[in-house]
């Protein structure tokens, strides 16, 4: 660890869906709310939730073969109303963030999901405020790995040591694009070795944001 580490500004930008929040049910009820829209047979739970993390528009073209925007406009119009509700926080997540405030790290959101359902998400759970920004699908940013994500987040905080932390294959993408160090997070649907695979950041294996501590940070560096 580099001894002076303590005293850059550490910026730790999080994942959504299996890293904070446990948003399953909203997710499997919105997706096969659309299916049945438009008479598709509906998926068992753990299908779905399999495939989540990755976008939306994917998740319903590896299903089927109706026009996959229409598909996602089903869902955003049930999430909105339903799905957005029917789920919570992961165990201890609101206490390990005030923790991280508490020792100066900056902290933010990237996430797959369309950015004024996450901005909404975060606002239902009680978390909003800990965040610099939360940033997810939007005109300017397309994914994780948009171009315009990178050249604005680097820009932001040009200076910061920065940490992506998820449980998906495609926050270690986000990491690797960026070359910042990743901190993978076992509490969605991807083993460790599936998370570590091929990276070319350093990285670090936790089962759980709980785990997150400060010194685990700094080590990073």
């Amino acid at each position: 660890m580099n001894e002076h580490i303590k005293d850059h500004k550490i910026l730790l930008s999080f994942d959504l869906d299996n890293t904070l929040i446990n948003n399953r049910e909203g997710i499997v009820n919105s997706f096969n709310y659309a299916l049945k829209k438009y008479k598709l047979p509906t998926l068992e739970t753990v299908r779905v939730e399999e495939m989540i993390g990755i976008p939306l528009i994917e998740m319903f073209k590896q299903v089927s073969n109706v026009n996959p925007k229409k598909l996602v406009k089903a869902f955003r119009s049930y999430y909105g109303k339903k799905g957005i509700y029917q789920g919570n926080l992961l165990p201890d997540v609101k206490l390990k963030l005030e923790e991280l405030k508490r020792n100066s790290f900056t902290l933010g959101v990237i996430t797959s999901k369309k950015q004024e359902m996450a901005i909404r998400i975060v606002q239902i759970l009680g978390i909003f405020d800990f965040f610099e920004y939360v940033i997810g699908e939007s005109k300017q940013i397309k994914s994780k790995l948009d171009p315009n994500l990178k050249i604005s987040l680097l820009d932001k905080y040009k200076g910061y040591k920065i940490v992506i932390i998820g449980d998906h294959p495609k926050d270690k993408a986000l990491a690797e694009n960026l070359n910042v160090p990743f901190v993978g997070v076992l509490s969605g649907n991807h083993s460790a070795e599936e998370l570590q695979r091929g990276s070319t950041v350093k990285t670090l294996i936790i089962k759980s944001i709980k785990d997150l501590k400060p010194e685990l940070i700094y080590s990073l560096f």
